[in-house]
């Protein structure tokens, strides 16, 4: 079974990644009820500023903290990222957690789901490039959400569209296709 793992990238009070990944994970499971969706948390890893002495590209981490979050990630074979965008770029719990590990992001598929005043399609293109630096591979389509049109009321629930189910739904299938093709790859099969 492929196993994708959806990724809130924000860990504020208050934050709205949450809700936006737990809708992604229903759709998902709507979708793709062969394939494994799970929301993991960064909230639930509660991972320091990088505080390992030796970079991750060398796959030796001396913190039982960093050691939880690698096993979680190399436990899937795929990712769907829900980032809102922060100044331009993605939230600094997101880059921190992306930098905690290495090999087990490598060769994996990532699909985007964004939000912000633009839509966090700013966020996303640097995430796209953090992601190439660590072997992932990004899928095209992409979900964008408005904070004026997605998220209603004076404390923002999240209302997204129902022009946005063909989105994630192309997104899914892209990501969930990749992360099944790039299998071999992690098994060092000739592609």
């Amino acid at each position: 079974m492929t196993e994708i793992a959806i990724i809130p990238g924000s860990t504020r009070p208050g934050r709205r990644s949450l809700a936006v990944a737990e809708w992604v994970a229903a759709q998902a499971a709507r979708r793709h009820p062969s394939s494994g969706f799970g929301v993991v948390d960064l909230a639930d890893f509660a991972l320091p500023v990088l505080d390992e002495a030796t970079p991750a590209i060398f796959g030796r981490y001396g913190k039982e903290h960093t050691t939880r979050w690698a096993e979680t990630i190399a436990r899937y074979d795929g990712f769907v990222f829900v980032t809102p965008e922060y100044n331009h770029s993605i939230p600094g719990a997101l880059k921190n957690a992306l930098d905690f590990a290495y090999a087990e992001w490598n060769d994996k598929a990532a699909g985007f789901v964004s939000y912000g005043l633009h839509g966090g399609t700013r966020a996303v293109e640097h995430l796209r490039l953090i992601l190439a630096e660590l072997q992932v591979a990004t899928v095209r389509a992409q979900v964008v959400l408005s904070l004026h049109d997605d998220f209603a009321g004076p404390a923002p629930a999240f209302a997204p569209g129902a022009h946005h189910e063909g989105s994630l739904g192309t997104l899914l299938d892209q990501v969930v296709a990749w992360s099944r093709a790039l299998q071999a790859v992690r098994e060092g099969a000739p592609a």
